[in-house]
Order: C-alpha cells, then structure tokens, then sequence
C-alpha cells in the first residue's frame, strides 16, 4: 500500500471512531426489499424505529431491528451510559448491493433462464439529535 493511501486509510479509520454504526453484511435478501424497510425508520428517533420494525411484517425488519439493537449497544458502549427515550437517531443508512448468486432454472424447449439471488450490505449509523441535525444540515448544503 502506497503512504498517500495509507494516510487516508488511517484517516477514514480515525473518524469511524468518533461515529457509532453496525454492519450486517451479506443478507440474502434482494436490496431493494432492505431499503423499503429501511426507508421507514431513517432519521426516526431509535426507539421508536426498534417499535416501528418490531410491528413491520416484512421479513428484512426482524435483521434490521437486530442491527438497530447493535448500533445502540456501540454507541452505549463509547459513551459509557445508557440509551435514553429522546436520546439517540437513526442518522444514516446504506444499503449497498452485495454478491448475486446466479443459478438455472429449466425452460420450455431445452432452454435455461438464469435466476438471480441477489444480497446486500446493510451499515445504520446512530447519533444524538445535535449532531444529526448538524449531518443533515450539511447534506442539504451539499445537495443545493
């Protein structure tokens, strides 16, 4: 590895450091299915987003909720005290396109469709409210 990259390496490191997120990587379930869970509980407030999920009958929202519970036990964690009600946000959530398996199925006339098994990577970060507020005012400054 090259020092300039290094250097932003060991720098992205360091400033993953200050932040409290989870990852959940390789779900097998299609990303499009994970984002319309996770595009109902971004930017909520976590508790209610775990209520949210816990009451959501898609089958993403029981590994999102599990991921949720796991990002707040990170940010307890570096923060040495307990989540409060009020506290804490779902600051950001991606849902990147992981591996897609690719198998045969039988067509008529001796012909094989290809069937696409698609997963994806989950990463939820959580902060309290001030500094979300401060990240979303900086996206929408970004976005003009």
């Amino acid at each position: 590895m090259g020092a300039r990259k290094r250097i932003t390496a060991d720098e992205r490191k360091e400033s993953l450091k200050k932040v409290s997120f989870a990852k959940l990587n390789n779900v097998p379930s299609s990303p499009r299915k994970m984002r319309l869970v996770v595009n109902m509980i971004r930017g909520m407030e976590v508790f209610r987003a775990l209520g949210v999920l816990k009451y959501s009958n898609k089958e993403a929202a029981a590994k999102v909720e599990k991921l949720l519970r796991s990002a707040i036990a990170n940010w307890e964690a570096k923060n040495e005290r307990k989540a409060e009600t009020g506290i804490l946000y779902v600051t950001s959530v991606n849902v990147d396109v992981s591996t897609t398996i690719k198998r045969m199925r039988p067509a008529p006339q001796g012909r094989g469709n290809r069937i696409r098994k698609r997963s994806n990577h989950v990463t939820l970060f959580v902060d309290t409210k001030a500094v979300a507020s401060e990240d979303t005012e900086n996206n929408m400054e970004s976005q003009n």
